[in-house]
């Protein structure tokens, strides 16, 4: 199947289950299911399509892989996604909390040639759900911020930024954020309790 061929509904599930891949989560259908807010049986059922269009593969033990094709479609999608993000933010001047849902609605429709001009202007961003990002802005986590952890405990993640500033966050939302440790941890695993990124249906 062509990439003209992939359905908009298609593009979402692959750009979630390749997000899943990114933050070292497992990639089952439940894990789909919690993080696009959508029944696990509609979830099951869009899965078995992909498979049936030779985008995944599922195991015995329910995981999900991808195939090179599915693969290649789900890197684009998330490309296409994230040059739209920092277009957004670094030219238009939109608050970088706000900009996923216009993403969401412009990056099934950007051209190949609208890409690569993007890709060489621009260069490469980070993505997460809107709902997230308020989360996060109104908690004082920013893009490039550092600090040191403070504390770690079932109900909170409590970061001292380097101006002493501390942002607390849930440990659900702390598993989402992606940081560069000096020493670095061992790879991340481990499930969040509940892996939700936004009250609202994905993406809509």
């Amino acid at each position: 199947m062509s990439g003209e061929q992939v359905t908009v509904a298609e593009e979402e599930y692959l750009q979630t289950i390749f997000w899943l891949y990114e933050a070292g989560l497992p990639m089952t259908g439940a894990n789909v299911a919690r993080a696009m807010q959508l029944s696990p049986p509609t979830v099951h059922e869009m899965l078995g399509r992909l498979e049936r269009d030779g985008y995944i593969a599922r195991a015995a033990d329910k995981t999900i892989s991808f195939t090179d094709s599915g693969r290649e479609h789900a890197e684009d999608i998330v490309r296409r996604h994230r040059l739209i993000e920092r277009f957004l933010t670094d030219v238009l001047g939109i608050p970088w909390d706000e900009v996923h849902e216009e993403a969401e609605r412009l990056e099934h429709a950007m051209s190949p040639v609208l890409e690569a001009r993007m890709l060489a202007a621009i260069g490469d961003a980070e993505n997460e759900a809107e709902e997230l990002l308020h989360y996060l802005k109104a908690a004082g986590a920013e893009p490039g911020m550092t600090g040191t952890l403070a504390e770690k405990g079932e109900d909170a993640v409590v970061v001292e930024a380097a101006g002493g500033q501390r942002v607390s966050l849930t440990p659900s939302v702390a598993e989402t954020v992606s940081v560069a440790a000096d020493p670095s941890p061992p790879p991340r695993v481990a499930l969040p309790a509940q892996l939700v990124l936004s009250s609202d249906r994905y993406g809509r």
